[in-house]
């Protein structure tokens, strides 16, 4: 059985930081494909700066063109919104029996995970990939068996900087795939 690693997130832009993770977590074996989950609108987000879902989707698909364990998926655009993982989880498992999903998420999510909907949930039926956030430290011998911190490199990027970086004309194209950063120079994408 296939195992694929969710990763969902805004992605707004996928960066550096996003790609390299879901490479070691492919190329280390946890799992065997990477499917980037576009969500619509986190219920713990404002949705504001947000570009549209099509927009953020497509510059995931062109970031992760050419390496065959990455996938893009908008199964969460034709889900309820706001977006529960556990609604994401539950269609998923039912529209694909043939894999074993594992969720991805990061030592901050992790720390406010009994916040999220159906958490005891998710945490029973799903198991959790952790990869390590520098101010989120997350001691192993304290997690549920279900739920595993890799030792994944940490790359802290957040899209914030890097939109505000391209708001200020700044030339943050390292932190980008070339092809998404191209596409957001031509398209004059985060410029207000």
């Amino acid at each position: 059985m296939k195992r694929v690693g969710i990763y969902c997130g805004s992605f707004n832009p996928i960066h550096i930081g996003h790609l390299a993770l879901a490479n070691y977590l492919c190329e280390t074996g946890e799992v065997d494909e990477i499917w980037f989950i576009v969500s619509p609108l986190n219920p713990f987000k404002d949705g504001s700066e947000l570009l549209d879902d099509h927009t953020r989707f497509h510059l995931v698909e062109i970031a992760i063109k050419g390496y065959a364990p990455f996938k893009a998926c908008d199964i969460e655009f034709h889900l309820s919104k706001p977006s529960y993982t556990i609604h994401t989880i539950d269609n998923l498992k039912k529209s694909y029996p043939e894999y074993s999903f594992s969720l991805i998420i990061g030592g901050d999510n992790w720390q406010s995970f009994d916040k999220w909907y159906q958490s005891d949930r998710i945490i029973a039926e799903t198991p959790i990939i952790i990869y390590p956030r520098e101010e989120y430290p997350t001691e192993p011998s304290s997690l549920p068996q279900t739920v595993k911190l890799v030792d994944a490199p940490i790359l802290e990027i957040s899209a914030t900087f890097i939109r505000d970086s391209i708001q200020k004309g700044k030339d943050i194209r390292y932190f980008l795939h070339p092809d998404v950063y191209n596409e957001i120079k031509e398209e004059r994408l985060y410029i207000k």
